[in-house]
Formats: structure tokens, C-alpha cells, sequence
């Protein structure tokens, strides 16, 4: 993440349940002599680098053979050879990088969980993995994940890199306009089960890709955990873009030699640069409506008057709320009929 004044901290309100760069991919490779953090606009330019044969290729293709490709990609290859990078090395410098989306070309559980890991623990990007191994995700699955989303398919399907062709047709449209289910991917044969099948590859947190009423989709769109990959997506959005909004408005004052004054004045020009962030995020679909179409967002900025002198003093103002209700998306449904004879 890039160096800010301004730290968003958002808290996901769940009900209470009844029993029962945000398009960016970055593939993580691995080989002997590793290559550097690059971003191509292209599988083209990814050829310069990567061999048609290497994973990381495939892996680029998968993402740019799609209806709605990536402006842009990255690519890093984890060196394994002398003095061998390990995943607990790499990581935390990819999280200094620009990107959103991360693919890695291992299918390895350990691998995997360790991503997972650092995925969860960074909470500002998304990781997707695909698997043949059921096993392998009832290991997952005990993580509990909410940014790691599994992709299963039988092997000679996984070697296609189903999950980046799933990216790649859903990851640069805006955040919040869509859902991630649902979606026709290039280069990717549905798998043959049946519903009871399916059934079981989502209890076991993984998502796939069959046939229904004869078009060939994306199956759900979930992580282990049972949260949604648009919500998550939408989350990561509107925090980047309110601490975005803010840090700019201190730089554009700065820039034109002012201030942003610590009274009521000030305190209502942060206030409206995240008023404005939240209506944007309405107008993507992000947070839902009343009855009488109003967006479902809040904001509470205490006065002056109300905030501690010690605060004031420190020239800190650490008072500013702001709430939603996510929009959602409508994923199955149940009608019922009537048929009557007069």
C-alpha cells in the first residue's frame, strides 16, 4: 500500500444469520533463476519474457483470451534455484506492488495456504487458486477464508488456469456492477455433474463451471467463509477510494498553498470526499436503496466543538463514521403458479 495520512477502518455488520489498480491481476510464478515484478499490456509482450511453454504464459494467456480482458497484468516469478526466494520472502514486498487479483501457477495445498494466509492477514487484495483435489480443499476450507476462492475442475481443465479466465472476464469491469456468478469463460469446458455433485464442490468452499439452461457459467461466486467475491471487491474499492479521496484533498491544499483548516469547515470538506466516494459506489451498484430508491449510505463527522482538545492539539481528527447497506445481488429464486380452469 502507498504511504497515506488517512487510515479507513471498516467493519462488516452481518445479520444475524437464521439457522440452516481494483481489475489488476498479478501472476506469481516460480522458476530457477526467478524474474522481477513486470506489468504487460499484452500476450504479446508477455512472450518477450515468458516462453509459450511456461506456466507463467499460460497463466497471461488465460486472462487476456477472455471477452472482457485486463488493461494490465504483472507477472513476478519466485526465484528457486541459488539462494531460493521463498513464499515468506516474496510476499510482502508484493503487497508494496499495484495490483488487485492475484494468480499463482502452483496448485500445491501448502503453497496455497500460505498465500491464503498473507492474503487474509494484508486485507486489501484477492487471491484465487484451482484445484483437482477435493482433499486439497477440505483443507482449505477449514481457513475459512474470505478473500481466497477456490476453482475446481477435473486436471486437464486446471491446467488452463480456469480461475485467471475467470479474472479475466470479470475482474476489470467496475466493482459493485456485477456479480461473479454466472459468467461464460474462453477456453474452459464445463464440468459433467449433477446437481447433487455441485452441491458438494460448494460445501467444500470451491466453485466450478457447468452448464445451466444450456449456457455454460460460473457456478457460484464464494469463498470458503461464504462471503461473495463482488462484496469483498466492493469493500476493498470503497476504502482505497475514501483514503484516496482525502490524502488528495490534503495535497491539493497543500498544492495551492492552504490549508484544511481543523474547524467545522475543514471537517466538512473530509466529510464531503467521502460523501462523494459512497454516492459513486451507489451509482456502480454497490449500496442498496430504500423503498423510496434512496441510497442506504450515512455519514456522521462530529463539530469541532465535539472532538477531544487532545486531538485538536495533535492535529488529528479521529471522529469521522461512515455506514452502508451493500446492495447485493439476486442469485436463485422460487416462483410459484397458479393454473385455474375458469
Amino acid at each position: 500500500m502507498s504511504i497515506s495520512d488517512v487510515t479507513v477502518n471498516i467493519a462488516v455488520l452481518k445479520p444475524t444469520p437464521i439457522l440452516g489498480g481494483f481489475g489488476k491481476p498479478l501472476i506469481l510464478g516460480s522458476s530457477t533463476a526467478g524474474k522481477e515484478f513486470k506489468d504487460y499490456l499484452d500476450i504479446d509482450a508477455v512472450k518477450i519474457d515468458y516462453a509459450s511453454s511456461t506456466e507463467e504464459y499460460k497463466a497471461a494467456s488465460a486472462l487476456f483470451a477472455q471477452k472482457n480482458p485486463p488493461a494490465e497484468i504483472a507477472i513476478v516469478s519466485r526465484r528457486t534455484g541459488a539462494t531460493p526466494e521463498t513464499l515468506t520472502d516474496i510476499l510482502p514486498k508484493l503487497f508494496l506492488r499495484d495490483w488487485h487479483f492475484l494468480v499463482t501457477t502452483s496448485t500445491a495445498a501448502l503453497d496455497i495456504t500460505t498465500i491464503g494466509d498473507a492474503i487474509e492477514a494484508d486485507k486489501s487484495r484477492q487471491f484465487f487458486f484451482r484445484t483437482s483435489d477435493k482433499a486439497d480443499l477440505a483443507t482449505i476450507l477449514a481457513k475459512k477464508y474470505t478473500r481466497t476462492y477456490g476453482f475446481y475442475h477435473i486436471a486437464a481443465e486446471v491446467a488452463k488456469y480456469p480461475e485467471a479466465c475467470w479474472i479475466g472476464a470479470a475482474g476489470s469491469l467496475p466493482p459493485g456492477s456485477i456479480t461473479w456468478m454466472g459468467w461464460t469463460l474462453t477456453g474452459i469446458a464445463p464440468l459433467d455433474v449433477t446437481a447433487t455433485e455441485l452441491a458438494a464442490i460448494h460445501a467444500l468452499g470451491a466453485n466450478t463451471y457447468v452448464t445451466k439452461a444450456g449456457t455454460n457459467v460460473t457456478s457460484e461466486c464464494k469463498s470458503g467463509s461464504g462471503d461473495y467475491i463482488d462484496f469483498i471487491h466492493s469493500q476493498d474499492y470503497i476504502v482505497f477510494s475514501i483514503q484516496y479521496a482525502v490524502q488528495d484533498l490534503f495535497n491539493q491544499a497543500q498544492h495551492a498553498l492552504q490549508k484544511i483548516s481543523y474547524n467545522n469547515t475543514g471537517i466538512a470538506q473530509i466529510e464531503s470526499a467521502v460523501r462523494t466516494v459512497l454516492h459513486r459506489s451507489f451509482l456502480n451498484g454497490m449500496i442498496a436503496t430504500d423503498d423510496d430508491n434512496v441510497p442506504l449510505y450515512n455519514t456522521t463527522f462530529p463539530p469541532r466543538s465535539q472532538v477531544d482538545p487532545a486531538q485538536v492539539a495533535a492535529r488529528n481528527y479521529p471522529d469521522g463514521k461512515f455506514e452502508f447497506v451493500q446492495a447485493g445481488a439476486i442469485h436463485k429464486t422460487a416462483i410459484r403458479g397458479t393454473i385455474k380452469f375458469a
